[in-house]
């Protein structure tokens, strides 16, 4: 999930023109596109593999592709926007996403999914980065404190529209074609969006621009898919020699990304994620609290939409209505978390996550009392509980995260950030999604598959709130 996004761009930035209003709305179109896709996506997962015939280890792979590639690229796109210019490579992101949401609109097979899924998630990293640049580089003053605050609410309105919009898609299976229009609606907006931001983006770029960690960029891409593709294709297909011949090459391709990473930073490079920047005690301790914050959120979002729909027979638009009250909540909590942490400090982390672990308690007992006699209003105070919760600590920890970068390398550590979100959140679906399917197909059941899985969810922010209480106080 792509939640609450953080582009990798330096502080660096020339002086150029002012951006508008409207291109500001344009910009934000921009940022929301792929995070509005995301949640689509979870929701439109079961009409999916219904349509193709493909199984749950195929599904989170429709998820996991996207991530992967956007994780991988996320830094690199940032980099070309400061060195070629940031409405340049705006447009281009734009443009293949357009594209490449049409080839998974009309994807014949579960495979030509994936691949155009992997395609889509590079073009939006392409993309993304170059928001938050162009807000920083054409906007001065209260009217960029606005226009921040605007861009961290994108997010969480995201969240809100996906999961109506995907539900209701879906649910109208428009001239019978099911779930393609979660991603051929993006192709008329973003026709609409191009023509709109050819007039009113502003083109900026960095007068020292970082080059491109081009070593590490390979050698996490091969450390990710080695890890990933066997995680989740191992279990439904008996683990064939071929995921463990991956599995091999996942730590050899997890060293050489430290030893070329340590490298580069010696003779004076930018690297990828780097390790002088991850050994800062705010970096290191908020990503002890962040990655498994995101193994367990992304998990969160497939389990439950593949439980409402195959389990529940909600229907899609029925699965978008229960998880409303957690969007809602989780927008709320955007809009008034740096209050809180001006008042409260880094112990918004901490209670934010008592609130979230209270909230999956109460979504695993209604499930084990009431289960299969559930409906939307069932799952309400659980849903609205955990939206609070993640609200509070999601977007603190990022904040946390950041309080001690410098401007120089800030751009650099907001990008680390995000890869890192990235990789965890494909890293839960491959994990716990495939835990999951396995527990589900078996004697437990779905009923105590999600049980389980919530369960393991909960234990682990049981562990992630005693790390969170040793946080920095970002307000020092």
């Amino acid at each position: 999930m792509t939640s609450t996004q953080v582009p990798a761009t330096p502080a660096r930035v020339t002086a150029g023109p002012a951006l508008t209003s409207a291109g500001l709305v344009t910009v934000l179109l921009g940022a929301a596109l792929p995070l509005i896709d995301f949640f689509i996506v979870n929701i439109a997962l079961p009409a999916i593999g219904s349509d193709l015939r493909t199984s749950s280890a195929t599904l989170e792979l429709v998820v996991a592709a996207y991530g992967i590639a956007y994780a991988v690229l996320l830094v690199v796109g940032g980099r070309l926007g400061d060195a070629f210019g940031r409405r340049k490579l705006f447009l281009i992101g734009l443009t293949a996403f357009t594209f490449t949401s049409l080839l998974c609109g009309i994807a014949p097979t579960a495979l030509t999914l994936v691949l155009a899924r992997a395609a889509q998630g590079a073009a939006a990293a392409l993309m993304l980065p170059q928001v938050l640049s162009i807000i920083q580089a054409a906007t001065t003053g209260e009217r960029r404190s606005k226009a921040l605050g605007l861009y961290g609410a994108t997010a969480g309105l995201s969240m809100v529209l996906g999961q109506f919009l995907g539900g209701a898609l879906v649910a109208a299976d428009l001239w019978g074609t099911g779930w393609r229009p979660i991603f051929l609606v993006n192709v008329p907006v973003g026709i609409v969006g191009l023509v709109v931001a050819r007039r009113l983006i502003p083109e900026s770029r960095s007068r020292n621009p970082i080059g491109i960690d081009r070593p590490g960029t390979v050698f996490l891409a091969i450390a990710l898919v080695s890890l990933l593709l066997p995680l989740a294709e191992g279990p439904v297909l008996d683990w064939p020699l071929w995921t463990i011949a991956l599995l091999v090459v996942f730590p050899f391709a997890a060293a050489g990304f430290v030893h070329v990473e340590r490298r580069m930073e010696r003779r004076g490079g930018v690297p990828l994620l780097p390790p002088s920047v991850m050994r800062m005690p705010s970096v290191r301790q908020g990503l002890l609290v962040g990655v498994p914050f995101f193994i367990g959120f992304s998990a969160f979002m497939f389990v439950f939409a593949v439980t409402l729909q195959d389990g529940l027979h909600l229907g899609p638009f029925g699965s978008g209505l229960v998880t409303a009250p957690l969007s809602l909540a989780f927008f709320a909590m955007c809009l008034v978390s740096s209050r809180l942490v001006t008042r409260f400090g880094q112990r918004v982390v901490a209670a934010g996550l008592s609130v979230q672990l209270l909230g999956l308690l109460v979504l695993i007992g209604t499930v084990l009392l009431e289960w299969p006699n559930l409906g939307v209003l069932d799952f309400a105070p659980g849903m609205l509980l955990c939206g609070l919760g993640q609200g509070l600590a999601m977007t603190t920890v990022f904040r946390i995260v950041l309080s001690k970068v410098s401007p120089e390398i800030a751009g650099v550590g907001s990008g680390m950030l995000t890869t890192s979100q990235q990789a965890a959140m494909a890293l839960g679906v491959a994990t716990l999604g495939t835990l999951f399917a396995s527990a589900g197909a078996g004697p437990l059941g779905m009923k105590g598959a999600f049980a389980l899985v919530i369960g393991i969810q909960a234990v682990l922010t049981v562990g992630v709130i005693t790390v969170a209480r040793r946080l920095p106080d970002p307000r020092l």
